[in-house]
């Protein structure tokens, strides 16, 4: 199994026929748009941006990068990419553990499903072969007990399942796809995509099987560099050393707070004040931190597995609390209470959905309850039994549940105010308010999959988490954001479709990528060419967009960052600088008030 020959084994499964066929990628589509990422997009246009993404002709892609399975470190992540039920855009999202690894050990550089199965079936993948198997018994399955139930047909030794939840089944809009370590593809509602096809599971059965490179001692030396960067103590990922490796990723919740960036109340205010400490990754490893596990080729362990010790879910066990649903679901929720946090992201991970919506549903909800919009008793600010009810009845879509699962800015605007839904493209924002942090707040709107604060990771640079010992860049600037926000959405295009984990470049940078590529794939590649064949990917994704409707005046924040300042110490006074920070932004990218012109993608070599 040679990394070099990446790309040549992709199954596509046609889910009507019940018919199965091996076809290599096109060898172009893989030197311009690299894997996973970028090459499950050229896939996804290629059936047409105008489909339903509910439809059997929309595609639902897995596929690898180059490097995954690879002894090159934080190799362990694979993509779903599709068109969005949540937000009408293409969409892709990553998943963690060893799943992605296991696939290419079995043989396979990716899977492609098309069509609607008459019946529930799940994907069996061993030794080369795939075939399509009953999934009747298993369909109404939470995540859980779906990988329970493989567990005990086939062993748990070198097994992976990625499945769906009963919220996939049922259709909500922000249903995820979930693996038995729980890593997720969590946003955009790919779950959904997977319901709507019959297919209920991923199940794929493989033991290491180490990939070949064509110079061994240059790739030791890549990989060696590399690794020790990610060891070096003055970054993040330092292994035992560095905050995201101690605490994980909510060792930003403190961090965040203190400057006032933090969306409290559905993003009424930006601080949490005293009783942010409470659901803080400080706070999780002193009182209820069991176990930090790790990916494939990892040597961070950001994951935190928990225990919770006190309160109506004592002794609950799970993993894990990361920074983004523990926002979502506590500050974001007026909601200090660990354990309840604890237990919802559970939730989400057994009924398979993504927890940050939930949070921005849920907090809507609570606004719209406060402000009188709710027939009913709606639901209060911290009512942590009420919230676990709620989480309920969206993960089977009854009751309330039912409008609530179809995402924050449908709901909102059943109640008569959209202007609640904190969105972009119609996905909910994450844990960085765009009134303290103004390039967040860029990245969010100019994201090409809605909200997203893995498309441009700019908090690296505001927070201080970017590589090396440099001053953090003011966060309340919003001058040079527009050519900073491109640059992030360029180098996160490429290490996405390596495909390699975002907290990589929380140490690597574009040298390193280029080296590890060049010797895996055995061509010549510099950080240059890194660069650009981001740049091309984001185009490509811009374009798909630009297809499916999403034109001039796309690149949009809420109301409330841009017009209502915030009130709370560190962002005081502060709004979003949106329509200033476009005009950089599109600039540097060379696009018409978010267009791609055609000059442009005949530039980049874009079909």
């Amino acid at each position: 199994m040679r990394l070099s020959n990446f790309g040549n084994d992709i199954a596509h499964i046609d889910l009507t026929a019940g018919e199965i066929a091996m076809k290599p990628a096109p060898r172009e589509w893989v030197e311009q748009y690299i894997g996973a990422r970028g090459l499950g997009v050229r896939y996804v246009l290629e059936a047409g941006p105008e489909v339903e993404p509910l439809s059997p002709e929309n595609r639902l892609c897995f596929l690898n990068g180059p490097l995954t399975g690879s002894e090159a470190s934080m190799s362990g992540r694979w993509a779903c990419v599709t068109k969005s039920p949540l937000t009408g855009t293409v969409t892709d999202s990553h998943q963690g553990g060893w799943t992605g690894a296991r696939l290419r050990w079995a043989g396979f550089d990716g899977l492609i499903f098309e069509g609607r199965s008459a019946s529930p079936v799940y994907a069996f993948i061993e030794n080369g072969t795939i075939e399509l198997r009953d999934a009747s018994e298993i369909w109404g399955l939470g995540v859980h007990d779906t990988v329970a139930f493989f567990r005990e047909r086939y062993g748990a030794k070198n097994l992976s399942v990625n499945a769906i939840g009963q919220a996939g089944e049922r259709g909500n809009r922000f249903a995820a796809w979930l693996n038995e370590d729980d890593r997720a593809f969590g946003r955009g509602g790919t779950g959904a995509v997977g319901g709507a096809k019959n297919l209920k599971a991923i199940v794929i059965r493989a033991g290491l099987e180490k990939s070949q490179v064509d110079d061994r001692d240059r790739w030791k030396q890549v990989r060696r560099e590399a690794l020790d960067v990610i060891r070096d103590e003055v970054n993040i990922t330092s292994p035992r050393k560095g905050g995201l490796s101690v605490y994980g990723t909510n060792v930003l919740m403190n961090v965040t707070n203190r400057i006032g960036a933090l969306g409290t109340r559905n993003s009424q205010t930006t601080s949490f004040g005293d009783r942010a400490e409470a659901i803080s990754g400080e706070h999780v490893k002193e009182t209820i931190l069991v176990n930090d596990p790790t990916c494939h080729a990892c040597p961070v362990a950001c994951k935190k597995e928990v225990e919770v010790t006190e309160g109506p879910w004592k002794g609950l066990r799970m993993e894990s609390v990361e920074y983004e649903p523990a926002w979502s679901l506590g500050s974001n929720c007026g909601n200090d209470d660990i354990g309840s946090v604890a237990k919802m992201i559970d939730q989400s991970n057994d009924y398979g959905f993504d927890p940050i919506e939930l949070g921005n549903v849920i907090s809507m909800y609570m606004e719209a309850t406060e402000r009188g919009w709710v027939e009913g008793p709606g639901l209060a600010w911290g009512d942590i039994e009420g919230m676990v009810r709620l989480t309920d009845e969206i993960g089977t879509c009854e009751g309330e549940g039912k409008l609530l699962a179809e995402g924050a800015a449908r709901a909102a605007a059943e109640f008569g105010h959209p202007e609640i839904a904190m969105v972009c493209k119609g996905q909910a924002v994450a844990a960085y308010d765009p009134r303290g942090m103004k390039g967040m707040g860029l990245g969010y709107a100019t994201s090409n999959r809605g909200a997203c604060h893995l498309r441009a990771y700019v908090a690296a640079a505001e927070l201080g988490v970017a590589p090396g010992e440099g001053e953090p860049l003011d966060p309340l600037e919003w001058r040079g954001k527009g050519e900073l926000v491109k640059i992030f959405q360029d180098l996160h295009a490429f290490s996405d479709s390596l495909d390699l984990c975002k907290f990589s470049a929380f140490a690597e940078d574009a040298s390193h990528y280029a080296d590890q590529y060049a010797t895996a794939m055995g061509v010549a590649f510099t950080p240059d060419d890194v660069m650009r064949a981001g740049e091309r990917i984001y185009n490509l994704e811009r374009r798909y967009n630009n297809l499916a409707g999403f034109g001039a005046g796309s690149d949009t924040l809420p109301a409330r960052y841009t017009e209502e300042a915030s009130t709370e110490p560190g962002s005081k006074g502060h709004v979003s600088e949106l329509s200033d920070m476009l005009g950089e932004y599109y600039t540097a990218r060379g696009w018409e008030e978010g267009v791609v012109p055609s000059a442009l993608l005949d530039e980049l070599g874009i079909v």
